[in-house]
């Protein structure tokens, strides 16, 4: 693929990428960490196989050129030849393009694979010079699918700022509705629960003590306590999960062993 000037570059893989520069630009404040566009949860994709080869996400990250040989941005990029794993449903869209006598596939997508999880996606450290290496990386983008003959180019489950900057470009904007659930400083879950009416804290404790009838104990694993076993079982749930809910899971074995050996410190089962 082309580039549209040499201060971003393309990178084919993520392992070309040194693992602390990306992560500067990808999580600079260890307060807001987002283990989704970590150098290690993208990394243990692409060695999976679950992203590459005869996958539909070919790995096409963008790198901004900084001062001194550093990095001033990075964004996880693919050529996608399909629609699958994203959460965005534009199955309307291709059929709209391809009847106006065009071809959706291959498209770019800006986007960590399989997490419809909001976070950065145009990741720039902070500092005066962000917007612009921010607006630098999304100008490339477009160029890029310019040069390239690729149809479009999708930024997905960025973050509310970054969606405001990118439209003032051009970008259009889709919105969806997600739910999320905020820890409030609640020190224990009784706290919590004082927030519900009585009626909904009496049918939410029936709940609960439902869920633990028969002796079901529940252990919090992290680091080095967790084992390959505990990763075959959570294997296990994710594929069920898949076939009850008619879904297609994108993850394989090989991904979780990956995911552990490279950040279980970040992980919770």
């Amino acid at each position: 693929m082309t580039t549209p000037d040499a201060i971003v570059r393309i990178e084919p893989g993520i392992a070309a990428v040194e693992a602390c520069a990306w992560d500067a630009c990808a999580n600079p404040d260890p307060e807001r960490y987002n283990p989704f566009v970590s150098h290690a949860f993208l990394k243990a994709l692409e060695e999976a196989g679950c992203v590459g080869r005869g996958s539909g996400w070919t790995p096409r990250h963008l790198i901004l050129a900084g001062d001194g040989g550093t990095l001033a941005g990075v964004a996880p990029c693919y050529v996608k030849t399909h629609s699958q794993g994203e959460y965005i449903f534009d199955h309307g869209w291709a059929d709209a393009y391809a009847q106006a006598g065009g071809r959706y596939y291959p498209k770019l997508q800006i986007a960590v694979p399989f997490t419809p999880v909001p976070g950065p996606r145009l990741c720039v450290p902070p500092g005066p010079a962000a917007d612009a290496d921010e607006e630098v990386l999304a100008t490339a983008a477009a160029e890029v699918a310019r040069q390239n003959g690729l149809s479009s180019v999708h930024v997905t489950f960025l973050d509310r700022g970054a969606q405001q900057r990118l439209s003032a470009q051009g970008y259009l904007a889709r919105t969806g509705q997600q739910f999320h659930w905020p820890n409030r400083r609640y020190a224990t879950f009784d706290d919590f629960l004082e927030t519900f009416a009585s009626r909904k804290r009496k049918a939410v404790r029936k709940e609960r003590a439902g869920a633990l009838l028969g002796g079901i104990a529940i252990e919090a694993l992290c680091g080095r306590d967790i084992t390959e076993a505990h990763w075959d079982a959570m294997f296990e749930f994710y594929m069920e999960t898949g076939s009850r809910k008619w879904g297609r899971p994108y993850l394989n074995r090989d991904f979780f062993s990956l995911l552990g050996a490279a950040m279980a410190d970040r992980c919770l089962l």
